[in-house]
């Protein structure tokens, strides 16, 4: 008996996973280029807080909405359809921001946000256990992390044409009483700053389109279970009955919840402290270069730990660093807040592979659909940090909540999904679950 273990990637498959992962980077981008937007159309179109949290919500709701459609809709069909249906809502989405910018109407955005993720739900739902599929289950986890490593450079991509592109070139955030203007400057402010969002998605569109083209002349291959199709019914049944799998569902939402607070409100505690949204921009950048150091430190440790226990440590310092953004003052708690994606980094694809560890293919196809679904808690907790931080007015420091300012107090949201996690963790390294 052979005791080699199993390659990664087989350099059979090398080109079409290639081509897959390349489309973890692609819904990086729109998670990094989104995250700011909630802050530019805060100032641009006077919003409060929890008002501007509905990008979040078109946003993450999308990949609620359309998660399960895409998963039935691959079981029946190929992986590569669904990739080929992700990519063309993908575009189509992007490109609303043309008519959306033309009408100057908050919710025509949120619209085409809405469509744009009902592609990103296709592809997440056919990207993540395509990958798992591409070889041997033994490497089945750190070769879903090999490819979520290519998550964050689309990440920092997209941070970097959100800062240099659209936050340096809003009008409005030049001035400091944008609410004081007379209705004239607003207006002409207002066009010219929607102008300024809509350009980067629309040449996102164009861009999709070629890639869709890619996909469509490329070879992709397609595993097909190999004692018939079970039912939709049994298929539900057992997933069901999977603790890990539903406690997986369940800790995926709150890692989502908890990424898309630290990411989306770094600006408003930039705020706090008196830093700009360009300055804020860049400790953004920071924390996405410490998630992508974090992803391949985190998948070389899966070498020599177990999944769980290793999802554990990381989420007890993602703990220790949320607690000192939170009562930490001042810049430090910054720093804080940035170190946070460092732990952050190996949750979702380590959560994704435990979760789905036992299931069968066909099993996968539907549950990877509830795992993406998941990330409703990226819609759902970002609105409720919102409402925190509007506790005590439209600012971000009205008030004080345990000693605290509202904006840092508001952090504990993520601190105590950070917790379940850690929980999580502890039961499937212990085999509990």
């Amino acid at each position: 008996m052979s005791n080699l273990k199993p390659v990664v990637v087989s350099k059979k498959i090398l080109i079409p996973f290639i081509l897959v992962t390349f489309l973890f980077a692609l819904w990086g981008f729109a998670n990094a280029v989104t995250d700011p937007m909630v802050q530019a159309f805060k100032k641009v179109l006077e919003l409060s807080n929890s008002q501007a949290a509905w990008v979040q919500m078109a946003f993450y709701g999308g990949y609620f909405c359309m998660a399960l459609p895409a998963a039935l809709f691959m079981r029946k069909y190929s992986y590569k359809v669904g990739i080929l249906i992700g990519l063309a809502l993908y575009a189509t989405g992007a490109l609303l921001f043309y008519p959306a910018a033309q009408s100057e109407s908050f919710m025509f955005f949120c619209v085409g946000l809405y469509i744009l993720t009902f592609g990103l739900a296709f592809l997440e739902t056919a990207a993540n256990p395509y990958i798992l599929a591409m070889g041997a289950k033994e490497t089945a986890t750190q070769r879903l992390n090999l490819a979520q490593a290519f998550n964050p450079v689309g990440l920092i991509a997209g941070l970097i044409v959100a800062q240099q592109f659209v936050l340096k070139n809003l009008q409005s955030d030049d001035i400091s009483n944008f609410s004081t203007l007379d209705e004239a400057s607003k207006i002409a402010i207002k066009t010219a700053d929607l102008m300024v969002i809509r350009n980067p998605y629309v040449i996102l569109g164009i861009v999709i389109i070629g890639i869709f083209v890619l996909f469509l002349v490329s070879k992709m291959p397609q595993s097909k279970e190999e004692n018939g199709m079970p039912s939709i019914g049994e298929t539900f049944k057992a997933l069901v009955k999977n603790t890990k799998y539903i406690l997986g569902v369940l800790s995926q939402i709150l890692y989502v919840g908890a990424q898309i607070m630290c990411w989306t409100y770094i600006y408003q505690y930039a705020e706090g402290i008196s830093i700009d949204n360009v300055t804020a921009g860049t400790y953004q950048l920071v924390a996405f270069g410490l998630f992508i150091v974090g992803r391949a430190i985190g998948t070389y440790l899966l070498k020599f730990m177990s999944s769980g226990k290793l999802l554990m440590y990381f989420a007890i310092f993602a703990i220790g660093c949320v607690a000192g953004t939170i009562f930490i003052q001042g810049i430090v708690g910054l720093y804080c807040l940035a170190g946070v994606s460092f732990f952050m980094s190996l949750m979702f694809p380590t959560i994704y592979g435990i979760a789905l560890g036992d299931l069968t293919e066909e099993q996968s196809k539907v549950g990877s659909a509830g795992l993406v679904m998941a990330i409703v808690g990226g819609a759902l907790m970002p609105k409720l940090q919102g409402m925190i931080i509007d506790a005590g007015g439209s600012g971000v420091a009205d008030t004080k909540i345990m000693g605290v300012s509202e904006v840092n107090f508001s952090f504990i949201l993520p601190l105590l999904c950070f917790v379940y996690i850690a929980w999580y963790g502890l039961r499937v390294h212990k085999k509990l679950i």
